[in-house]
């Protein structure tokens, strides 16, 4: 059977936002759940600042974890020189490179890039 409803335009509007509604809370949830399980990170704003401001990602998230340019270089078996040039730009580094560091900093190449 092919009913049909017929309901105002008002009425139409308010469903489409309740139900936009309801997917950014769902998003929500699972974003907060996420959290609670471990599975992201939050960045402190003076970080994410740094982030947009247009800061090297990896001095950032080196910062972040509290390392020198020895400690991880140590931790990612990159040489010391070539991280600085990575953060001043000077260099982009090698897919290889930027996943050595990003292992060691506990982060994904994405958000190094």
């Amino acid at each position: 059977m092919n009913a049909t409803i017929t309901i105002d335009r008002a009425e139409y509007d308010r469903l489409c936002e309740a139900a936009e509604e309801l997917v950014d809370l769902r998003a929500y949830d699972r974003a907060k759940a996420e959290l609670s399980a471990g599975g992201d990170e939050l960045v402190p704003a003076a970080s994410a600042r740094r982030l947009i401001g247009g800061e090297s990602p990896l001095r950032v998230f080196r910062d972040l974890r509290g390392f020198t340019q020895a400690r991880l270089s140590g931790l990612a078996g990159v040489n010391r020189v070539q991280i600085a040039d990575i953060e001043a730009g000077r260099k982009t580094g090698s897919v290889d490179t930027l996943k050595k560091l990003a292992d060691a900093l506990g982060v994904l190449v994405d958000d190094l890039v």
